[in-house]
């Protein structure tokens, strides 16, 4: 933010919670291979990013963070979903036949409670 910039009204406590049930649907989905259903969640124009990449836009990317092409099915264990704002957190276990990892996504909702962006980071300490 610059200064002098003029900061998006924060979101309703609605919308915030309509963000969170579309953060635990996406894993759902994925769960079970639903491409239509996890990209019913999604923003217009969806922002997406895994470190040290730079964010890129658009539905397929987020998709391939949530539910890759080609990578073996697995199941998403949530341990904590946080949200505030325009921002929830969740942090959980994917588990898969080759891997069993940690795991923490950082959505951006958009105004109408769709998933507007997602960061992924993987814990260093996973076993």
């Amino acid at each position: 933010m610059v200064l002098g910039e003029r900061r998006p009204a924060p979101h309703s406590d609605v919308v915030t919670a309509a963000g969170v049930d579309h953060v635990r649907l996406s894993y759902l989905y994925a769960d079970e291979g639903d491409v239509e259903g996890l990209e019913s969640l999604l923003h217009l124009d969806p922002q997406v990013g895994a470190p040290p990449e730079v964010a890129h836009g658009g539905r397929p990317e987020v998709l391939q963070v949530l539910a890759p092409v080609g990578a073996a099915p697995g199941r998403h264990l949530l341990s904590r979903v946080i949200a505030e704002g325009d921002c929830v957190a969740a942090v959980g276990r994917l588990t898969t036949a080759r891997a069993e990892v940690e795991f923490a996504d950082i959505f951006t909702i958009g105004p109408d409670g769709l998933l507007a962006g997602c960061r992924r980071f993987y814990s260093a300490t996973s076993p």
